[in-house]
């Protein structure tokens, strides 16, 4: 049997990401774990997300107020991965979203950001990022 001291430095680990056009996520196609010899081919997935969660404030101001710039009913769930698009929003009703987080939160949302927002951790994410920036 390895002792662990071995293990840890017989570990290895790879994998190859592709950017996904429409999103920020990535598309992982395999991974491929090796431990003093043995492999496990079977430790494959279809995604691999790394983000940085907003506080949990952060994400219920949002969903408050893309519900409220969407005029819709009180029992729609709206939820961090709540897209736009599925909640009925076009493009005027996402400049209308944006522009009611510039004012509640005090920021400023670049076109170029607020092209990247899709979903409603995506607001919240960016939202965190240019709030730490401003202060």
């Amino acid at each position: 049997m390895a002792s662990l001291s071995q293990i840890s430095t017989a570990f290895s680990a790879s994998f190859k990401p592709t950017l996904a056009r429409s999103t920020r996520e990535s598309s992982l196609k395999s991974v491929s774990f090796s431990i003093t010899g043995k492999r496990f081919p079977s430790l494959t997935s279809r995604r691999f997300r790394v983000s940085c969660s907003a506080k949990p404030e952060t994400l219920n101001k949002v969903c408050d107020i893309v519900k409220k710039q969407l005029a819709l009913p009180d029992d729609t769930a709206v939820t961090a991965g709540s897209k736009f698009t599925e909640l009925g929003a076009d493009s005027l009703d996402t400049v209308e979203i944006v522009m009611g987080l510039e004012e509640e939160f005090g920021i400023s949302v670049e076109e170029e950001s607020a092209q990247t927002i899709a979903t409603v951790q995506d607001a919240a994410d960016l939202i965190e990022k240019l709030v730490e920036k401003k202060a």
